[in-house]
C-alpha cells in the first residue's frame, strides 16, 4: 500500500482568487453580503420567503442567492437587498496606508 501525502499551502482570504478565477476580488465581495443576507435571514427566523419579500425577490431566487448562484447580481443589487433588512449601507473612500499601488474593498458588518 502507498502513501499520499498531501502538500497544505496557505491560502489568502480571498479562495477565487487563490484558485485563478476572473473578477476574484468582485465574487468575494458579492459573497461576502450574501453570507450576510443569510446570516441576517436565519438570525430573524426568516423562511426564504419572506426573506424574498424583504428582498423584493422570489423564493426560488433566493434558495438560488443561498446556493451561491450570485453571479448574475451585481454587488448594487446585493447592497439593496441588505437595505430591505433594514441595515444602512456606507461607503468610504480615504488614501491607503501602504503605497502597494492599488486600493482594496473591504465589507464588514456591525452585528447589531
Amino acid at each position: 500500500m502507498s502513501k499520499h501525502v498531501a502538500e497544505i499551502h496557505k491560502g489568502s482570504e480571498n479562495i477565487f482568487a487563490d484558485l485563478g478565477l476572473p473578477d476574484a476580488d468582485s465574487h468575494f465581495l458579492k459573497a461576502k453580503i450574501v453570507a450576510e443576507l443569510y446570516r441576517l435571514t436565519n438570525s430573524l427566523g426568516l423562511t426564504q420567503s419572506k426573506a424574498g419579500v424583504l428582498m423584493g425577490i422570489s423564493q426560488p431566487e433566493v434558495s438560488r442567492l443561498f446556493k451561491g448562484q450570485f453571479r448574475e447580481y451585481s454587488i448594487e443589487r446585493l447592497m439593496m437587498f441588505l437595505t430591505g433588512f433594514n441595515r444602512d449601507i456606507e461607503i468610504t473612500v480615504k488614501p491607503r496606508l501602504e503605497d502597494s499601488g492599488r486600493g482594496e474593498i473591504r465589507f464588514s458588518f456591525d452585528g447589531a
